[in-house]
């Protein structure tokens, strides 16, 4: 009895000491491809994820959605001193969220974007017809032919016409809120954005009065990725852009970009199931890469449906609120929605992190009013 006793003792004084080194900014040690879904384990992963910026907006993002949080102490601190060496500017959208009281618990984990994740969302929904053959399995070196390039307009982003088919959606070996895995089938072609948004093509939608300025963007290159994007901004921005083009753009679905990141494959990633260098922006990745900012669009290879980024780079929007798992997820293109949902999924990882957030089933969840620095999206038009 007295061995279990202080069996029990030993255990919780390392539990202690690893929370301990914690506080002090030491680097966390977490199991698996994404942690588990739990608001400790998303805490800990989120402020991995931003301890190291030089962003104001992710302190704030961190502040709003943990404001008593183990490292807010930490976050208040190094805000005040980006704020101090930086100059005068309006106070940003996220600033602002992070003074107002925090939102009510949702019926899901406190919305925090775990970016690095991020948490489920579901695949949005398409209109009824029958549903083609399901699309084949290809080699990771295989080009699929995609269908035509479609540019509505010159400030329009560039999208590539997918066909109907139908994929494996999700992961048996992967994080928990991948599973379990599901057959689903898109049954209508669409196109999505051939790279993600841009900071020329953000700016234009700001210039028309469409989309907020972005302040961290204005440094950027016009053909970067646009980034420290909400999920509101990114539906102010679809809405622009339809309005503009006078065709139906919105944010894909999570069936929609899975099914389009897997490119008709079905390995881990779109190039095989092992981590291979020149294949995306991330830390593992090789060049071009820096800690500092993803680097311009089209800079690595295409997946086999000839769309660029969808590995690294930044992390994107979909139109999905997230859920814990995929059980009961729509068999469809459906987006899987909530009323008043207002934590949404994101999908493909960022430049900061390593090949484990490369993988084409890894997914993660953020609030859809928080604008975070690893956070952009690219775009869907529906072809009617």
């Amino acid at each position: 009895m007295w061995r279990n006793l202080l069996l029990v003792s030993l255990v919780c004084i390392s539990a202690t000491a690893s929370i301990a080194r914690a506080d002090t900014d030491a680097p966390l040690l977490l199991a698996g491809i994404l942690p588990k879904d739990s608001d400790e384990q998303y805490e800990l992963t989120f402020w991995e994820s931003i301890k190291n910026s030089n962003y104001p907006g992710d302190y704030e993002a961190y502040l709003k959605t943990y404001p008593n949080g183990r490292f807010a102490s930490l976050a208040r601190a190094r805000l005040e001193r980006l704020r101090a060496s930086a100059p005068a500017q309006p106070a940003s959208k996220a600033a602002e969220a992070s003074r107002a009281p925090a939102p009510k618990p949702a019926p899901v984990p406190a919305p925090a974007p775990v970016p690095q994740a991020a948490a489920p969302a579901k695949p949005a929904a398409a209109p009824a017809k029958p549903s083609p053959a399901p699309v084949p399995t290809y080699g990771a070196s295989t080009t699929v032919r995609a269908g035509t390039e479609i540019k509505d307009c010159p400030a329009c982003p560039a999208v590539v016409e997918l066909p109907a088919g139908a994929f494996n959606m999700g992961s048996s070996t992967g994080d928990p809120s991948e599973r379990p895995p599901h057959h689903v089938t898109i049954g209508q072609p669409f196109a999505i954005g051939k790279y993600e948004v841009t900071v020329e093509q953000w700016n234009a939608c700001a210039e028309g009065g469409g989309c907020d300025k972005i302040a961290t963007n204005a440094s950027a290159p016009g053909n970067a990725p646009v980034r420290d994007v909400s999920w509101d901004d990114a539906r102010k921005y679809v809405a622009w852009l339809s309005k503009t083009s006078g065709k139906p753009y919105r944010l894909p679905t999570e069936a929609e970009w899975e099914y389009a990141a897997r490119g008709g494959t079905s390995t881990v990633y779109w190039w095989g199931d092992q981590p291979k260098k020149g294949t995306g922006n991330c830390k593992d990745c090789g060049d071009p890469w820096t800690d500092a900012a993803p680097t311009t669009i089209g800079s690595f290879s295409p997946n086999p449906y000839g769309l660029y980024d969808m590995n690294g780079s930044v992390w994107e929007w979909v139109a999905d609120c997230w859920h814990i798992s995929y059980k009961n997820a729509p068999p469809d293109a459906r987006a899987w929605d909530e009323p008043g949902c207002s934590v949404r999924v994101i999908r493909g990882g960022s430049w900061r992190e390593g090949f484990s957030y490369m993988q084409s089933s890894t997914r993660f969840k953020y609030s859809a009013s928080v604008r975070q620095s690893q956070n952009g999206f690219r775009v869907v038009r529906d072809l009617k």
